[in-house]
């Protein structure tokens, strides 16, 4: 990738979270995008062109699946890699998520941020 900065899109309605989030990817030198609702994101993902997802499940308006869903459907975002990070940890979820087309899934509460920016780097192979 060249030096333009690896962006970057944040889906997550707590605030206080997507800020702590926002502040670990932005010091280790990624631009980042908040989006607080599903609607929201999907507008972002396109308008923005991220070269990463991280989706919240649990979100108002429309679900990080239903989002997850939408963003595979669109050839303006269905090669961006999606990285579901939420607390919904059963299996049936898990395999739901990465059935409609994500990259992979991180339960935040066994995650540091620290390790969310790790596993973004593996995906976009930095």
């Amino acid at each position: 990738m060249e030096k333009e900065k690896v962006h970057v899109l944040i889906v997550e309605d707590d605030v206080f979270l997507a800020g702590i989030y926002q502040k670990k990817f932005e010091l280790e030198g990624f631009k980042v995008s908040l989006s607080d609702n599903g609607e929201k994101a999907l507008v972002d993902a396109k308008r923005k062109q991220p070269d990463i997802i991280l989706l919240d499940i649990l979100l108002p308006k429309l679900d990080g699946f239903a989002v997850l869903e939408k963003l595979k459907a669109d050839s303006a975002t269905k090669e961006v890699p999606v990285i579901l990070l939420t607390n919904l940890g059963q299996k049936d979820d898990v395999e739901k998520g990465l059935k409609a087309g994500a990259v992979d899934y991180l339960i935040k509460a066994h995650f540091k941020p620290s390790e969310v920016v790790q596993k973004v780097r593996q995906v976009l192979h930095l």
